[in-house]
């Protein structure tokens, strides 16, 4: 055996593997660039429809080439509430058939091997793509470069571990010893253990495809070894899910169950064919007579065939993979807390930032809600005199506050992500609009605090003067509801009425404190009392000029 030969093709590998992982994540982080707006709405439309989940997870998958992140994304929903135990196994079933386009890639990448190789012409698209990226202006065509890149760089690496498994192929020593191997089950536990270390099925998959076009293993030993990446695959989401609630724990069970359920089915059904038939007939010899001359075809379509019989087979007992996973994974008996938390976000999201930036427009949203809620609170409880809401005031505020840091916490970790203009110019408006609803809070607060200075003086406002708050706060209130539509709709004209109703608050906090002096005049208004009306006419209008910011945002996401 030739050392020097031996290192090279190890350094090779890993050299091949290397530019592999890279070009996944370059191509998936393009990809997801580029169509984030379609992958937000993919991923709101999940429903109950078993169906439109497989659905979603494939397009999903295909779409960003990575089961890993779509399966990491989906624990981030169902830890916050927002996906139930069965939507998230149905998209888990589909994501893994989606993962199996890469497989199919890497097998059209190597016809042609005694001519023009399309591994060849495939790998050229990497100068292209960075030709592109180089010299272009537009957000879309740097996109459309990453991508062209990435999938270039795919096969570059592809054909580094091909040079590497032809040179240990060469090799009489290596053939024999992996020629041993043909233990099913310790091939599958081979598989499973190199995919959890790359933690890639993909990359583990090319590597089966590589090895049984060289001759290093033969189909059944590569279909083993396909089958452990399955369970493999399962690390990265056992790891996000071993770190979060409850049902993300129960989410990654499933997705693990799943995969090592279609596993199993596959090695019982192998043991049946083998007996059967006297041992002439495995599934390596049936996809070699449905694909002849194509080793590389030949795996792939195993790939997928294996993921779409689980998935057939997995759909009509998702409720009772459900109801396994959660007498696995018992619900922990907690005293329920109002300490603040996230409500629409997670970490896990964080692997999909095009989903996660739309759980952070939500989560600002609700946010609002609650500024508001609170801003109605403190009307109620200077007007009536009123402090049944005061605990409830109390604890929406400390979310608030928790909110504010926290979501520009989350804000400056999506930033770090590749993003489209288009996201990261509502992502710079993010901090602004945080920072808004937050005064909104404390403006409320001060609303609250004028409240208890008229309780310690036995003192309130004259019928008069609590009318005219009302016609403010209806007026705020009005403002807020426009702000909403055009936030959420990035609607211009929702924008314009809202800069009209704001014209009249103005108008009413000057009228208010005409009024207020007039009442001094006339003497039914105090001067002591007088000072907490104009303080609160001042802070509703501060209230409303910060809802106005929050919707010229959207400017600069009208193009």
């Amino acid at each position: 055996m030739d050392i020097s030969s031996v290192i090279i093709a190890i350094l090779t590998l890993t050299a091949g593997i290397g530019v592999f992982l890279v070009a996944c994540q370059t191509m998936s982080g393009n990809l997801e660039a580029a169509g984030s707006r379609g992958l937000r709405r993919l991923f709101a439309k999940t429903g109950d429809n078993k169906w439109l989940g497989v659905g979603i997870g494939l397009a999903g998958t295909a779409a960003i080439q990575s089961s890993g992140a779509v399966t990491v994304m989906v624990i981030g929903f169902v830890n916050v509430g927002i996906m139930s135990l069965t939507q998230a196994a149905t998209i888990i079933y589909g994501s893994n058939i989606g993962t199996t386009v890469t497989a199919q890639l890497v097998a059209l990448g190597m016809f042609g091997r005694n001519s023009i190789s399309t591994t060849i012409i495939f790998a050229a698209f990497a100068g292209i793509g960075a030709f592109i990226s180089l010299f272009a202006k537009s957000d879309k065509w740097k996109q459309t470069g990453g991508i062209l890149t990435g999938f270039g760089m795919l096969f570059v690496g592809l054909g580094m571990m091909s040079s590497a498994m032809e040179e240990f192929a060469a090799l009489p020593e290596v053939k024999t010893m992996l020629a041993a191997i043909n233990n099913p089950i310790l091939l599958v536990i081979i598989g499973t253990l190199l995919t959890a270390v790359i933690q890639s099925s993909s990359v583990m998959t090319s590597i089966a495809i590589t090895m049984v076009v060289t001759g290093l293993v033969n189909l059944d030993q590569g279909i083993y070894l396909t089958m452990g990446s399955n369970i493999g695959s399962c690390v990265v989401a056992m790891i996000a899910g071993m770190t979060s609630g409850v049902n993300a724990k129960r989410t990654a069970f499933i997705h693990l169950i799943f995969n090592v359920m279609g596993v199993v089915m596959f090695l019982i059904l192998a043991l049946i064919l083998r007996i059967s038939t006297g041992g002439a007939w495995s599934f390596g010899t049936l996809f070699e007579r449905w694909f002849p001359n194509a080793p590389q075809m030949q795996l792939a379509m195993f790939h997928t065939f294996f993921n779409v019989c689980t998935m057939f087979v997995a759909l009509p007992l998702t409720d009772v993979l459900v109801r396994t996973v959660c007498r696995i994974v018992p619900e922990k008996e907690v005293v329920p807390s109002a300490a603040p938390r996230l409500k629409y976000l997670d970490p896990s999201m964080l692997s999909t930032p095009a989903v996660a930036l739309r759980q952070l427009k939500t989560e600002i949203e609700n946010m609002a809600e609650m500024a508001m809620t609170n801003f109605h609170r403190s009307i109620k409880t200077i007007t009536t005199m009123d402090y049944d809401d005061i605990e409830a005031f109390r604890d929406t505020e400390d979310q608030l506050n928790f909110l504010n840091k926290e979501l520009l916490r989350y804000s400056v970790l999506l930033s770090e992500n590749n993003l489209n203009s288009y996201d990261q110019r509502y992502l710079n408006g993010t901090i602004r609009t945080v920072s808004d609803l937050e005064r909104v809070g404390d403006y409320a607060e001060n609303i609250v605090e004028y409240a208890d200075s008229l309780k310690e003086q036995d003192a309130a406002f004259s019928p008069e003067a609590i009318n005219e708050i009302l016609q403010m706060e209806k007026l705020v209130s009005e403002l807020y509801g426009e702000v909403r539509i055009a936030y959420h709709n990035k609607d211009l004209e929702a924008l314009r009425r809202a800069n009209a109703i704001e014209d009249r608050i103005d108008d009413l906090t000057e009228e208010m404190e005409r009024n207020h002096i007039r009442r001094l005049n006339e003497g039914t208004c105090s001067p002591a009392v007088g000072a907490e009306y104009l303080s609160l006419a001042q802070n509703a209008e501060r209230v409303a000029d910060h809802l106005i910011n929050v919707g010229n945002t959207v400017k600069d996401l009208v193009s």
